[in-house]
């Protein structure tokens, strides 16, 4: 190699090294200084066509049948080493170990870490960066994989196109608590501050995700956060996951992005990309649109009545069934009572009958015998 390919490489090394390194070297932000709006200025790829996250309109996603349900691997073996939480200002990170992976994809992905995004105004106020026919849920967990098959670690994949998966699961809230999220949502205190990090106990990672692996919308985008690289494949479930208004509440309340040692304490908060546009991309579905269809409240009570109608309609109908048979049962069965009961009277009339005709008979023939002549 001549000086000037060697002068190349190192240069194209260099930018490599630069571009890696640039969302640890620029502060930003999402909502104040180099905040989102300001991000393309100074992470060129978060300008880019294949932005995520998106809104999914689902009369517009394509059902691909070749898309299959998607396999947790080891995610349940957490063993016995603790994971690693983290406050890196703009989310809580969780460390996941490397013999974790998805399988159903094209390549074998080893997973990298978790992470949650959040609102501020409590429940159905918003919060998750990916939203379904422009309804946003109330949170989103990530769960972060680079392509081991053609990668040798996260660093070199994510600048890659096809180098990164990403499980999205959106959060909704409701009555019951989450058990699987008070694994982390019980030790946010210890890493309340910026740059703070804590061990806690391994947990079930799978338990975190909904049930419903098979059902999801897959699109090819980027990361989320700068520097926004278009590398991502991303799964996002049709399933939610439900955590307590409660358990919500600790996630929007505990965190603060600032250090601990900054005078002026800032809330950890709304710490989720708008949507961004489509452009000349296809969402595609593993599931067909009858199949994921959701009812709203109006149709489930249409289709309660229409059942309960019918229901009722058929008892109607049965019980008219039922009595008319017996009716004609009834009719039947009086009928040939009657008709035993006049048999005997038809008997009768019938010796009567023949006793009749026979004195008939009789006294005809006594008509027509001669009577005796005598002689002169």
């Amino acid at each position: 190699m001549d000086s000037l390919g060697l002068f190349i490489l190192l240069m194209l090394l260099c930018f490599q090294w630069t571009a890696a390194h640039a969302a640890d070297e620029i502060p930003w932000t999402y909502k104040g200084l180099v905040g989102q709006t300001e991000w393309s200025d100074y992470f060129p790829e978060c300008g880019g066509t294949s932005q995520s996250p998106v809104d999914v309109v689902t009369t517009q996603t394509k059902y691909d049948p070749g898309l299959m349900p998607l396999t947790p691997l080891g995610y349940d073996q957490h063993g016995n080493r603790p994971f690693s939480l983290y406050n890196n200002g703009h989310t809580a990170v969780i460390e996941l170990p490397e013999w974790m992976g998805i399988g159903g994809l094209p390549w074998l992905f080893t997973a990298v870490q978790l992470h949650l995004h959040w609102g501020s105004g409590g429940p159905s106020q918003g919060g998750s960066e990916h939203t379904i026919n422009g309804l946003s849920a109330d949170a989103e967990l990530h769960v972060v994989h680079y392509n081991s098959e053609l990668y040798p670690n996260m660093s070199t994949a994510m600048m890659k196109r096809d180098g990164l998966a990403v499980l999205g699961i959106l959060i909704v809230t409701g009555e019951e608590t989450n058990l699987a999220f008070n694994n982390i949502l019980n030790y946010l205190s210890r890493i309340r501050h910026a740059d703070q990090k804590a061990f806690i106990p391994a947990f079930d990672v799978q338990s975190l995700l909904p049930k419903d692996l098979g059902r999801y919308y897959r699109y090819n985008g980027s990361l989320t956060t700068p520097p926004c690289y278009q590398s991502v494949i991303w799964s996002l479930f049709h399933e939610r996951v439900q955590i307590s208004k409660a358990q919500l509440l600790r996630l929007e309340t505990l965190l603060y992005s600032s250090k601990s040692d900054e005078p002026d304490r800032m809330l950890l908060q709304d710490n989720y990309r708008t949507t961004q546009p489509l452009n000349h991309r296809v969402v595609f579905s593993s599931f067909s649109a009858e199949s994921g269809k959701e009812l709203s409240s109006g149709e489930v009570t249409a289709i309660v009545i229409g059942v309960m109608c019918g229901c009722v309609g058929l008892a109607v109908i049965v019980r008219f069934i039922v009595k008319t048979i017996r009716f004609f049962t009834l009719l039947h069965l009086e009928t040939v009572a009657v008709n035993r009961l006049k048999e005997p009277e038809k008997a009768k009339e019938i010796k009567l009958d023949v006793a009749l005709n026979s004195a008939s008979v009789g006294e005809k023939k006594e008509e027509a015998s001669p009577s005796p002549q005598t002689e002169p």
